[in-house]
């Protein structure tokens, strides 16, 4: 009934009566996603008819009240197949002010057209293959750039960056041709990384430093909403940029990184805008070589090495082993350079895996890119593995059972997920510089046993990366625990009574063959396969492990 009186209004009449008319229908329908199949000719109708009134000359008013309805219908994506044309397109790009590189956007009264026209086209770009196409056809990608730069400078056209941005989103998502247009000829890369830069006022100290205020005001709604958008269409601009060819590739891309350390430290409007900001943040740093990510952390400023520090080192008590130092300003600092951004990182880590859900798509990435960064930049591994992974004093308990960030990360090494367990377990290898001794030091060899066997490692050793020779030190409490740790459960456990010791020889003798029984019998009903070692530390069938050991010592024995 609303289509119909609607749609009798936007063709018979007047500019006032349309406007009213589809103004009530907004407010009615403003939350409704799913619509009646029996109603779904007429509401093609309404499309149709609102298409013909946005091509005449009416009232501001009257072209935000049509925009308002077609947003809603275009969420209906049947509705979208017959309405969807070349000059549909051309209308919408003509209001969004999408068509001329001269159109200014010096008429605040047009800007809700433009903010209405922009979202119109993000709902028929989702919703409608036929749209996707005329975009590529239409250069869309091109003009939202075009679009963007008019916006870059300018102050409360908040909204229409924020929606240009989504689209520009959408449609790197959507088709891949778009990513290297954006990319390349578009010159994606800088244009969105200044408007991060514009959206976080920041101000330059270095080249790749900026000033940061702990006590300034967090983002506003608008700037948040922004600068997230602009991080997603990032992402997919980037998402195959894994390795740097050219100089200039290197310098964008540590620019990047330094404007993501800015985000980093700073916060959104609420908790929830700042989880979601820095989640972006994450997966777009994800994207940036890692030999570009050293820029995450940096020198100390003047005024910074000039403040009074407290040194862990020097206090009292139980601390003494401590080498994290905190200034007065809470900046986290290691070996002289501030380590503020990667704190926040392992921070955002630990309320991930806090969450207890979605590891996989919450958690991997930071943890992903924790691991490469330890792996290539020596003080982020050195202090991560201070933060982590301290030097062991309490070995009562075992490695998983407690609140503290290695204690979380030793029960992801045995979670049914085979991507989380398998990242989790490769992060505290890497801090442990990729030595199986250290590794089982901090997780018993139960915990790492899945990523030793992946490795090739059950038979001890260290991975293939090189890394700094320098020692670990351990507590005297962990030496003087040490010969009575359990090697598979990584805690220190009281001596148990040997049950054998009070059997006879013959009773020993009948335990044995009753053992060796029970497992052939598993074995050749094949509930158990007997596995040995081969000798490069891969699982093998015992029988396999054998044969090349024998072919080993045969080898050996013709040499001499």
């Amino acid at each position: 009934m609303d289509e119909e009186r609607a749609l009798y209004i936007v063709r018979a009449g007047e500019a006032g009566a349309i406007e009213r008319v589809l103004r009530d229908y907004s407010d009615k329908h403003r939350s409704t996603f799913k619509f009646e199949s029996t109603d779904e000719d007429k509401r093609k109708k309404l499309c149709e008819g609102i298409f013909k009134v946005l091509i005449k000359d009416i009232p501001t008013t009257c072209q935000v009240s049509c925009l308002e309805v077609l947003r809603i219908l275009s969420r209906d994506k049947k509705v979208l197949v017959p309405v969807t044309t070349k000059e549909n397109m051309q209308i919408l790009l003509r209001l969004a002010k999408l068509n001329e590189l001269d159109d200014s956007l010096d008429k605040v009264s047009e800007f809700p057209v433009i903010v209405e026209s922009l979202k119109c086209l993000c709902n028929i770009v989702f919703n409608s293959q036929m749209a996707q196409q005329l975009s590529l056809e239409l250069n869309l990608a091109a003009k939202l750039c075009n679009l963007l730069r008019k916006c870059k400078d300018r102050k409360f056209i908040s909204d229409i960056k924020c929606f240009d941005l989504r689209l520009l989103f959408l449609l790197s998502l959507l088709h891949t041709d778009i990513r290297s247009q954006l990319r390349y000829e578009l010159q994606g890369l800088p244009l969105l990384t200044q408007i991060l830069e514009s959206a976080f006022s920041i101000k330059w100290t270095d080249e790749y430093e900026s000033a940061i205020d702990h006590n300034g005001p967090p983002l506003s709604p608008q700037e948040t909403d922004c600068a997230i958008e602009a991080l997603k269409a990032l992402f997919n601009v980037t998402v195959d940029s894994w390795k740097v060819h050219k100089e200039s590739d290197s310098h964008q891309f540590r620019v990047m990184a330094a404007v993501l350390r800015h985000c980093l430290l700073i916060v959104g409007p609420t908790e929830e805008k700042t989880e979601e900001l820095h989640s972006n943040a994450v997966n777009l740093l994800s994207n940036v070589p890692v030999s570009c990510l050293d820029v995450l952390i940096c020198p100390l400023t003047h005024e910074e090495t000039a403040q009074e520090a407290t040194t862990l080192d020097e206090l009292p008590g139980d601390k003494t082993t401590e080498k994290e130092t905190v200034l007065k300003n809470s900046t986290m600092v290691y070996n002289g350079m501030n380590m503020e951004a990667i704190h926040v990182l392992l921070s955002f880590m630990e309320k991930r895996i806090d969450k207890g859900s979605s590891y996989r798509e919450g958690l991997t990435p930071v943890l992903s890119l924790l691991t490469e960064c330890s792996r290539a930049h020596r003080n982020i591994r050195k202090f991560l593995k201070d933060q982590v992974l301290p030097p062991l004093r309490d070995v009562t308990n075992r490695p998983e059972v407690g609140s503290t960030v290695r204690n979380k990360l030793v029960r992801l090494m045995t979670h049914v997920d085979l991507g989380v367990k398998q990242i989790a377990a490769e992060f505290l290898f890497v801090l442990c510089k990729e030595r199986v001794d250290s590794l089982l030091k901090y997780t018993g060899y139960g915990n790492a046993a899945g990523l030793l066997a992946a490795r090739g490692l059950l038979a001890g050793g260290r991975g293939d990366n090189w890394y700094s020779e320098d020692e670990d030190t351990d507590t005297e409490e962990y030496k003087n625990a040490k010969p009575n740790i359990n090697l598979i459960t990584g805690h220190l456990e009281e001596p148990m009574p040997n049950p054998i010791d009070e059997m006879t020889e013959e009773q020993k003798e009948y335990e044995a063959m009753k053992l060796v029984n029970m497992l052939d019998k598993l074995s050749r009903e094949e509930l158990l396969k007997p596995m040995g070692l081969k000798p490069d530390g891969t699982i093998t069938p015992l029988e396999e492990a054998l044969n090349q050991y024998s072919v080993i010592e045969e080898t050996s024995s013709d040499t001499d």
